[in-house]
């Protein structure tokens, strides 16, 4: 496995915008976040569980007035953010797709598993 840089650490503010990227997936480019909770960051891809359209119709913007959970701009869809889970909405019980994400040297780096 190998890591793919993402971004500076402190370019994810805690319960702030979600820091977007790209991600290789399946052969083609997907839109990813990347957000930090109680100081531990978690990344998915950028895509509703009910239909697949990004979560933040203002760039970055997924969570929801309280700061508690993601939300879906369009749909209302509102996920659990520590573990992708929709609590609520169009897509209950589905979850967000995660990607597997670490933070150290004072970046978040991404864990691609290897091409064979």
């Amino acid at each position: 496995m190998a890591e793919r840089w993402i971004c500076r650490s402190d370019s994810v503010l805690e319960r702030g915008l979600a820091f977007r990227f790209v991600v290789q997936q399946g052969g083609r480019e997907r839109n990813a976040i990347v957000i930090r909770i109680a100081d531990h960051v978690y990344g998915y891809i950028n895509e509703c569980a009910h239909v697949p359209i990004e979560l933040d119709y203002n760039l970055g913007d997924v969570f929801d007035l309280t700061r508690e959970y993601l939300i879906c701009s369009t749909h209302g869809a509102y996920y659990n953010p520590r573990n992708g889970l929709c609590l609520g909405g169009p897509c209950t019980g589905r979850r967000l797709q995660p990607l597997a994400v670490v933070e150290h040297d004072d970046a978040i780096w991404q864990i691609e598993e290897n091409q064979v």
